[in-house]
């Protein structure tokens, strides 16, 4: 007999496997695109803004991102794996030192904004230097064919170049 944990974790699984889900934090600039019926037609409309809350349950995992709209504070609470979210996008990774930001509400302008994590990188992506070494490599095997090319070329030149040089020699003796 399964329990409700192993049950949750099934469910969280297949959803996983149909729908991509970016990790984010609170803090983080996020464009969630959400399914609106109308009617019978379907359309996705884009809610972008700072999440200021995340609770990770398993199956009933939500997520709160504020937006401010017409001078308005907006707020909107979306379950994570719900069908009505099609999509998660992350803009900015917000630098912040609290799990609920709650405080957010009652700032406005520019004390509400939020400074932007620094992603440290080393120069070179990984993916590009092994492009970089690929082609390096392949660069290297056409230098070595070519030169054995322009080897072989030359010996048959000195080789056929010795000939003229001793059928010459030849026929000068042969004259004398």
């Amino acid at each position: 007999m399964k329990n409700i944990n192993e049950i949750n974790n099934a469910s969280v699984k297949r959803i996983l496997a149909k729908k991509k889900i970016p990790k984010f934090f609170a803090g983080d600039t996020v464009k969630i695109g959400v399914r609106i019926a109308e009617g019978k037609r379907e359309r996705i409309q884009y809610f972008e803004g700072i999440c200021i809350s995340k609770k990770n349950r398993d199956i009933n995992s939500s997520f709160t991102v504020r937006k401010i709209s017409f001078g308005e504070g907006v707020e909107r609470t979306f379950a994570l794996y719900s069908s009505i979210v099609s999509s998660i996008k992350v803009i900015r990774s917000g630098s912040v030192k609290r799990a609920k930001l709650y405080y957010l509400r009652d700032r406005k302008g520019k004390s509400a904004r939020i400074s932007e994590k620094i992603k440290k990188t080393i120069g070179i992506d990984i993916s590009e230097q092994v492009v970089e070494n690929e082609i390096g490599k392949e660069a290297e095997l056409i230098e070595t064919k070519s030169k054995e090319e322009t080897k072989k070329e030359n010996s048959k030149k000195d080789k056929s170049s010795l000939q003229k040089k001793e059928l010459k020699t030849e026929l000068k003796t042969k004259k004398k």
